[in-house]
C-alpha cells in the first residue's frame, strides 16, 4: 500500500511538472508563425518588383525593335512611292514625245502644200473678176489649213533681219549687203516652223557677208581696170 501511493505521488509530480513546462512550446511557435506571416509579403513584393523589371525591360526592346521596323518600312515606302513618281514622270514625257513625233511626221508632210500656197500668193497676180474669185477661194483654203496648223503648235519662224543660228537656220546662199550685218539673214527661201517650241523644219535663208566683202571686191575690180588703162597707156606711148 505504501509502494503504490509513493508511485502516485510521482505520477502526479510528472504531471505538474509538465504542466509548468507545456506552456512554453505554443508561444514559440505563434512567434515563428508571426515572422514567417512578416516575411512572406515581402518576398512575394520582391518578387513582384524584379517580374516587373523584367516586363519593363523586355517592352522597351520590343518597343525599340518595333521602332527600327517602322523607320526600315517607312524608308521602304518613300523609295517606292519615287521610284513610282519617277516612273509616272517618264511615262508622261514617253507619251508626249511620241504624240510630238507622230505630229511632226504628219505635219512635215503637209508643209509642202502650205509653201506651195504661198508661192502661189506671192506670183499669181489675178486681173480678171473670174481670177479673183479663184484666187479668193483657194486663199480661204490656205488659211483654213493655217489655222489647223496652229491648233496643233505649229507656229513659223521670223527669221529675216535676225542672226544666223544653225539650231533654227539652214544657209543657203552668202552674198554681201549694204543693209545688214555679216551674218545676219538677208532673204528667207523657204519658211521654219516650230511645233510646241521644238523646230520642226529648218529656215531656208540668205546670209548677209557684211558690206565689207562688196567694198573690197570693189576695189580689186577698180585695181583691175587702172591695172588695164596703165597697160594701154604705156603701150601706146611705145607706138
Amino acid at each position: 500500500m505504501i509502494e503504490n501511493q509513493s508511485d502516485n505521488i510521482d505520477i502526479k509530480e510528472n504531471d505538474v511538472s509538465n504542466q509548468d513546462n507545456s506552456p512554453e512550446h505554443p508561444s514559440t511557435s505563434e512567434e515563428k508563425l508571426i515572422e514567417n506571416d512578416e516575411s512572406t509579403p515581402q518576398k512575394t513584393e520582391e518578387i513582384n518588383t524584379e517580374e516587373l523589371k523584367n516586363t519593363i525591360s523586355n517592352n522597351d526592346a520590343r518597343l525599340e525593335q518595333l521602332e527600327k521596323e517602322h523607320e526600315t518600312l517607312k524608308n521602304q515606302y518613300v523609295r517606292i512611292s519615287a521610284d513610282f513618281d519617277n516612273f509616272r514622270k517618264r511615262q508622261s514625257r514617253d507619251q508626249d514625245d511620241l504624240k510630238v513625233q507622230l505630229v511632226s511626221k504628219t505635219i512635215n508632210a503637209i508643209l509642202p502644200i502650205v509653201d506651195n500656197f504661198e508661192r502661189a500668193r506671192q506670183q499669181l497676180k489675178p486681173e480678171s473678176e473670174e481670177a479673183q474669185a479663184l484666187h479668193r477661194s483657194y486663199q480661204g483654203l490656205y488659211k483654213q489649213l493655217v489655222e489647223v496648223l496652229k491648233q496643233q503648235g505649229v507656229a513659223p519662224m521670223r527669221v529675216v533681219g535676225q542672226q544666223f543660228d544653225p539650231n533654227l537656220h539652214e544657209a543657203v546662199l552668202r552674198e554681201p549687203s549694204e543693209e545688214f550685218k555679216e551674218d545676219f539673214i538677208v532673204e528667207e527661201l523657204q519658211r521654219g516652223y516650230h511645233l510646241e517650241g521644238k523646230v520642226l523644219r529648218h529656215a531656208l535663208v540668205k546670209v548677209s557677208m557684211g558690206p565689207g566683202q562688196q567694198n573690197s571686191q570693189e576695189e580689186v575690180e577698180k585695181d583691175t581696170v587702172g591695172e588695164g588703162i596703165d597697160s594701154e597707156e604705156n603701150t601706146s606711148e611705145d607706138v
